[in-house]
């Protein structure tokens, strides 16, 4: 069912849409997610894609994790965004392993240690798995409200980075009011 998205703030329509994702059953959750994956492992820009950005879940996402470890059993390089503590409104990106140390950010979202050394450049990034609270038959997207996305992708062509949004059917709404400075994925990836 899909909300009435004009009539509703984006206020609103993040508060009925996160509860949507958290309500669903784990059988709907486990069959969404199992078809997420098979999508992702076929993926064709996956088989040549070297660094891949992914997020850790949090407050009822698509759980990423099965798929990190997928990308690791692939050779892939992982990344995690952080806030960038040098331009906090952008998101940095560090390497993601097994043993990585992991902080909590101002958010509650689990991040690597903050270390400038590490960061990698997003332009090196081959995707950047995105993550999403509502979205339309676009491919516009309403995220946290923080638009760190909408910032890192503004570029994203000219950059040569594919971004995916990972979505549950039940966050799609009719009609997302974008504005210009939002960025209209290119693919997203829902089960």
């Amino acid at each position: 069912m899909h909300l009435k998205s004009v009539a509703l703030t984006t206020e609103e329509i993040r508060r009925i849409v996160r509860q949507r994702r958290r309500d669903l059953v784990i059988s709907e959750r486990l069959h969404a997610e199992q078809s997420i994956y098979r999508q992702i492992y076929q993926h064709p820009k996956l088989l040549s894609a070297k660094k891949i950005a992914i997020f850790l879940s949090f407050d009822g996402e698509v759980n990423t994790q099965p798929i990190i470890e997928y990308l690791w059993q692939q050779n892939k390089s992982v990344y995690l965004p952080i806030i960038d503590l040098t331009n906090p409104h952008h998101l940095a990106f560090l390497p993601y392993h097994r043993h990585s140390q992991l902080t909590t950010n101002k958010f509650g979202i689990a991040e690597p240690i903050y270390d400038v050394d590490k960061i990698l450049p997003y332009q090196s990034l081959d995707i950047v798995f995105t993550p999403l609270v509502a979205f339309d038959h676009r491919n516009y997207r309403i995220g946290m409200g923080g638009g760190f996305y909408d910032r890192l992708l503004q570029n994203y062509q000219h950059d040569n980075i594919y971004p995916i949004g990972l979505a549950f059917k039940c966050q799609q709404i009719k009609y997302v009011a974008n504005q210009s400075w939002d960025i209209q994925l290119p693919e997203i990836i829902i089960g």
